[in-house]
């Protein structure tokens, strides 16, 4: 393979990391923030870009008002679930959140594809061009989709870790009857936290939708990826998700350039290894 293909080909899995980093965020922020497990994130993703593909075709809304309108309207949605369903099984089994955003998917794939068919949708791209790095021509969309990321990563992992909001949430996940008794709505902000993570699986499909068919099974696919991510990244590490998802991406871009057989199943083995390796931690850790 020439060497501006091979660096191009590992630019598009440098996209797919980014994808994968902003849809494990939403997932690591919800279950770090409320311990939720929310399988209902790749129906979220579907939505977002059903969303976008639908206000051009019906209603000549444009990409860049989608862009912001799409998460927004996701997160408000994402809120009032919370209130009405989630928050009815806190302090239950995982398994009562597992099967609730199961339902809550099944539901939303069914009014997408009574609405739009199961066929995919081709989001009518505004030309970005390309731009030049030595030999390599990079689809300009695509670089933007690597910077708005990673700056949303970034805005987000801010906003956890150094502001005094995010410091309530995270002393509300610790104790939070102590966090209630100094005034503070624990209530709101976990209906916001929810909100934010079910947003950021929104924007995700909004930015996907230009450069991907937009179905009722995208989110079942990558969803499955995206959970992979997680587990290696770390159930509630923002750092992690961002390296695995990054990461993951790239070396799935590999494998695909040498043996494309193999890049549907490299993300899952990696995963086995790193439960493995973690398992072993353990066993250590106990004797």
């Amino acid at each position: 393979m020439p060497l501006n293909l091979f660096f191009l080909q590992l630019f598009f899995g440098l996209t797919n990391g980014c994808f994968y980093v902003l849809l494990s965020l939403g997932l690591t922020l919800v279950f770090g923030m409320l311990r939720i497990i929310n399988f209902s994130h790749g129906a979220i993703f579907t939505l977002g870009g059903t969303f976008a593909w639908a206000a051009q075709e019906y209603f000549a809304v444009n990409y860049w008002v989608m862009l912001l309108l799409a998460p927004i309207v996701i997160g408000i949605f994402g809120i009032i679930i919370e209130r009405v369903l989630i928050r009815r099984i806190y302090g239950l089994d995982d398994l009562y959140s597992v099967l609730l955003t199961l339902g809550l998917t099944l539901i939303i794939d069914g009014a997408i594809r009574s609405a739009f068919g199961v066929a995919g949708h081709s989001y009518e791209q505004t030309t970005f061009g390309t731009v030049s790095f030595g030999p390599i021509m990079v689809p300009l969309y695509r670089l933007w989709v690597v910077v708005f990321s990673l700056l949303v990563w970034l805005a987000v992992w801010l906003l956890v870790e150094r502001t005094k909001l995010g410091s309530y949430l995270r002393a509300g996940v610790e104790n939070a009857k102590l966090v209630g008794a100094l005034g503070i709505n624990i209530s709101t902000l976990t209906s916001l936290s929810f909100g934010l993570g079910m947003g950021l699986a929104g924007l995700a499909g909004v930015l996907a939708a230009p450069i991907k068919t937009i179905s009722p099974v995208s989110g079942e696919n990558i969803l499955v990826v995206v959970f992979a991510v997680v587990v290696i990244g770390g159930m509630d590490s923002m750092k992690g998700t961002l390296l695995a998802g990054i990461g993951l991406g790239l070396v799935e871009s590999l494998v695909r350039i040498y043996y494309p057989e193999g890049s549907s199943v490299i993300i899952f083995v990696i995963m086995g290894a790193v439960l493995l390796l973690r398992k072993q931690e353990m066993k250590k850790v106990e004797i």
